[in-house]
């Protein structure tokens, strides 16, 4: 696994990535964030307070917390929320409530993220098309974005670097040209503005919503720790942010140039454009707003994957584009953002109405990140007062943000809540599901079936259902195995096979593992294999088995040649057959009502999803699905009468 991290030690290369790849959202944030700020009358108090506002929001927020702090707090050179919730989940059974809050909000955020930067960057066409309709060419945007993801994005993904590049420096000369018409607008820099518009402006503390804006794409610096490194991101966020604080002090400027104006729908942004740039402009904010949505939704993927792993989320199908590490499509998650994505442009139009619904979802991701970070931070032994601190610091920050966004939840905020409520049910269901499946799944001990298994194989009454017979099994124990497989091969239809494998998938908290482990339960007639599979590894078991079959059969430790006599003497390798048994939920149930909500919900989810051998990579060709009932407890009074 040494090209895990390849581009993670400091390096031209792997800056430019770190550019291409994670400041999309929050380099994006100048299209929106002052014209949200200052919506109508430009007010100095309300240009000069809410410049030094986002100074230190983004100083505070993105540059303490995330930059210097949570970095820190990687899992095997990994990061993101799940990531931190791997870390430390055994610290406590709540934190999964936690991580599937935070989880869940991110998702809803990647609904809101790409129409909203699209949408901020077409309408700059209507300074020199007033009359031009955008949301068509908004929705076609995303159609194609969205479409390009099955394709996997390794040849685009390689000028995101270049072309992030071109939008801060175009952001940096924008932002200069801005301060020069107005100097005086450095004073911005000095909290007390900040504090006399949160304090003494009317309604100042309100616009804390508006001003959240600028540092949602925060979350990403974390969650794409992987891609490109800790010195790689704290390196290219000092140019980053030098350029996203030119530009705000250049819109700064230009706003105090004209106040006592109304803003009259114009965008900040845009005005500090010559003429003859504007449409430039427009295309390299198009270009830079398309990179920002692809590194939501490749964002989003991740999280579903990491979430599949920790039994947070349906076992959907997962597909690998490319060869590039890490790359991951899923079909399912692709279809639901999109449909999100265009229900969104189509509901609000503009985006100065999507304003309304962006940032109060990715707050809710903030405090989680907070509440784990302070678990982190526990369980790396700092000093008490330190995590009490940091705690109680980024409580009141983050509160104070949650707070003044819950003003937007009756004009739009609403709508990324309700995204938000739909995956936390969705992840609740499938984690209590799995618990409870597990809490009820039925073990024995295998020793006492090792003869019967080799009575059956050597039956000739019996035909033969398969050389090699293959069960996946949820038993940790070497010593045990599923009751419902034991009446698989012995009572359901009697399964004769020559050897016998029980395969078991253990995910681990660290991303990349790769190990297995082979026990040879009886010789020559019945094996057991153990995978041992990192949270981010492709679930490809027919692969990986296979591979273990050469490596056993290299060592001479089992012999695959079939036994039929005719193809034995062709050196014939002998047929595999796998079974995967496909729990349904038994009529002759009668459990508490909430165990009976979850678990309706739960198969009611699966009727939409993959089957497991899907999940699994196994080959359909040779799966054999079988449904077995899952009895929770079943109804033991049964009114019956005989009559003569």
């Amino acid at each position: 696994m040494d090209s895990k991290h390849s581009h993670t030690a400091v390096s031209g290369a792997g800056l430019l990535i770190a550019l291409g790849i994670i400041y999309g959202d929050i380099g994006t944030s100048p299209l929106y964030v002052m014209k949200a700020i200052v919506p109508g009358l430009i007010d100095p108090r309300l240009v000069y307070g809410g410049i030094s506002c986002v100074l230190w929001t983004l100083t505070l927020q993105t540059t303490v917390k995330y930059v210097l702090l949570t970095l820190n707090a990687d899992n095997n050179g990994e990061g993101g929320i799940f990531s931190l919730y791997a870390l430390v989940r055994r610290r406590g059974a709540w934190l999964s409530a936690v991580a599937i809050i935070g989880g869940a909000a991110l998702l809803a955020d990647g609904v809101i993220t790409p129409p909203i930067s699209v949408s901020s960057a077409i309408e700059g066409l209507q300074a020199v098309y007033p009359s031009i309709p955008t949301v068509p060419i908004v929705i076609a945007i995303l159609l194609g974005l969205f479409f390009m993801q099955s394709f996997g994005t390794q040849i685009v993904g390689k000028a995101f670097g270049p072309m992030m590049l071109v939008w801060f420096s175009m952001l940096a000369i924008l932002g200069i040209k801005g301060v020069a018409m107005h100097p005086e607008i450095l004073r911005a820099i000095n909290p007390v503005y900040a504090y006399e518009l949160l304090v003494q402006y009317p309604g100042g503390f309100w616009l804390l919503g508006a001003v959240f804006l600028c540092t949602t794409g925060a979350e990403a610096l974390y969650s794409d720790l992987g891609h490109c490194g800790k010195g790689n991101i704290r390196i290219s966020w000092i140019f980053v942010k030098t350029c996203l604080l030119l530009n705000y002090f250049g819109q700064g400027g230009w706003l105090v140039a004209h106040q006592g104006e109304q803003l009259d729908g114009r965008n900040p942004f845009y005005e500090l454009m010559p003429p003859w740039f504007l449409l430039i402009g427009v295309g390299i904010a198009t270009i830079a707003a398309i990179i920002a949505s692809q590194a939501l939704i490749t964002g989003s993927f991740t999280l579903v994957a990491e979430a599949i792993r920790l039994n947070m989320w349906p076992k959907v199908k997962l597909n690998y584009p490319t060869d590039v590490k890490g790359q991951l499509f899923v079909p399912s998650m692709n279809r639901l953002l999109l449909l999100g994505c265009v229900g969104v442009v189509l509901y609000f139009q503009k985006s100065e109405n999507m304003e309304a619904a962006y940032g109060l979802a990715i707050t809710l991701t903030m405090m989680m990140t907070t509440i784990l970070l302070t678990m982190w931070l526990r369980a790396k032994r700092v000093a008490t007062p330190l995590v009490y601190g940091f705690a109680i610091v980024y409580g009141l920050i983050e509160g104070s943000f949650l707070v003044a966004n819950l003003i937007k939840f009756p004009h739009g905020g609403w709508v990324s809540l309700a995204i938000g409520a739909a995956l936390i049910g969705v992840m609740y269901v499938w984690l209590k599901a799995f618990y409870i499946k597990r809490r009820l799944t039925e073990f024995v001990r295998l020793q006492p079936y090792v003869d019967a298994l080799k009575q059956l194989s050597d039956d000739e009454s019996i035909p033969k259902y398969a050389t090699h017979l293959v069960f996946m099994t949820s038993a940790e124990r070497n010593s045990e195995i599923e009751q419902k497989i034991i009446y698989s091969i012995f009572q359901k239809r009697p399964k004769r096979a020559d050897i016998y494998w029980f395969i078991h998938v253990e995910t681990t908290d660290e991303p990349y593992t790769m190990e297995y482990k082979v026990t040879e339960v009886a010789k020559d007639d019945v094996f057991r294999i153990n995978f041992r599979l990192g949270f981010r590894v492709q679930q490809r078991i027919n692969l990986y088995f296979r591979k273990v079959i050469e490596d056993l059969v290299r060592n001479k430790e089992v012999d695959i040649t079939s036994r039929y006599e005719s193809l034995s003497k062709q050196h014939v390798t002998g047929d595999f057959r796998f079974v995967v048994l496909q729990k349904f939920l038994s009529v002759e149930n009668d459990f508490p009502t909430m165990e009976k909500l979850v678990m309706q919900a739960y198969f009611y989810i699966r009727q939409f999803i993959a089957s497991e051998d899907q999940y699994f990579g196994l080959d359909t060709s040779s799966v054999k699905v079988e449904k077995v009932p899952l009895v929770i407890a079943p109804a033991r009074e049964v009114a019956l009468k005989r009559i003569i």
